[in-house]
């Protein structure tokens, strides 16, 4: 029998290799997707999540667990959608116009991933056109809009602003070093998130 507690400790450790093979083994047996999915890959990173909120690990330690958990789902996706497996929520994600930087993008993108989001991510430098086509065509409950730098800040805005001027009823949450809640809250965002860990629950409670 395919032990999920050891791949939800392996996506916590960020053991790759027995992340796979747990999974594999788990598909093979015939266990439900659902339940790998729940208590592997979730539970790891629910784990991961929590320990990064309470200062125990670091952003290198979120990133190799969730690379962990990225190859294990690749594998598990197909599975997912055979099994009629439907995403928590779905969201678009990128950095605005005229940033260029994406670890912290790239971190919320995996959490969600993880959390069993379908995410949509845009890469660097979106524009603001880019992200309401995208999240129209796709028909998302939320997009996620990152900046690090304070000169870009203002493409959150004209962001924002676009986007309820198509008239989209997704929710926007923000976040990024120089973001704050005030400044959330002055630009009509739907929430702000000042971590990683902190964004999967921001995400649930905006679609809740």
């Amino acid at each position: 029998m395919a032990d999920l507690q050891a791949l939800a400790q392996a996506i916590i450790t960020g053991d790759q290799n027995t992340a796979l093979e747990v999974t594999k083994a788990a598909i093979q047996e015939g266990t439900a997707p659902k339940k790998i999915l729940d208590e592997g890959l979730i539970a790891g990173m629910n784990t991961i999540g929590e320990r990064f909120k309470n200062n125990e690990v670091y952003i290198p330690e979120v990133l190799i667990a969730a690379r962990a958990m990225k190859s294990a789902l690749q594998i598990l996706e197909p599975e997912l959608v055979k099994a009629g497996v439907e995403p928590v929520g779905s969201l678009v994600v990128g950095t605005v116009q005229g940033d260029l930087h994406d670890i912290g993008k790239n971190l919320v993108a995996m959490m969600l991933k993880g959390a069993g989001f379908n995410v949509i991510d845009l890469g660097v430098d979106v524009a603001p056109e880019e992200f309401v086509a995208q999240a129209k065509k796709a028909n998302v409950q939320l997009v996620g809009l990152s900046a690090l730098l304070t000169t870009t800040m203002p493409s959150m805005e004209r962001t924002i602003k676009a986007i309820k001027e198509a008239g989209l009823s997704a929710k926007v949450m923000i976040g990024g070093a120089p973001v704050t809640q005030d400044y959330a809250d002055k630009i009509g965002a739907d929430g702000y998130s000042p971590d990683a860990a902190s964004a999967v629950d921001l995400a649930k409670s905006l679609i809740a």
